[in-house]
């Protein structure tokens, strides 16, 4: 049996909106952007050339929800962006809008810097280190 982490919902405020900034300000690809009926979209996005977990955009429909949209972890960082190329994806987000919290740092496992997405849920930008 084989079983994988294939999507984590993300609360959005509007389909459009995330779409834009997770493909121009991130370079993530829209794999899927499907209407399922009463203004709701099946809306997929994942980093290009990704062949793991993907991030459904899934536009708050209530109060409560919408509350949570940019606090879906009560402020902690909620979700790691994994690169091969720390310095150059940094400096293409950089270039591109995306608002870094902190300057980059090398920790003992990689180089990692914080950043928000356009909601004010905190990313990790990380570059790990070859384990030894």
């Amino acid at each position: 049996m084989h079983q994988s982490l294939s999507l984590v919902s993300l609360l959005v405020s509007d389909y459009d909106e995330a779409i834009a900034f997770y493909t121009g300000s991130l370079g993530f690809e829209l794999k899927e952007d499907s209407p399922m009926g009463n203004g709701k979209r099946w809306v997929v996005v994942n980093p290009r050339g990704s062949q793991g977990c993907a991030l459904l955009l899934a536009k708050a429909s209530s109060p409560e929800q919408l509350a949570q949209v940019g606090n879906q972890t009560g402020g902690r960082v909620f979700l790691f962006l994994q690169t091969d190329d720390f310095w150059q994806d940094y400096q293409a987000m950089k270039e591109k809008g995306v608002q870094f919290m902190e300057a980059p740092r090398e920790e003992v496992y990689g180089w990692v810097v914080v950043f928000a997405d356009l909601y004010g849920n905190k990313w990790d930008l990380l570059q790990r280190k070859p384990m030894a």
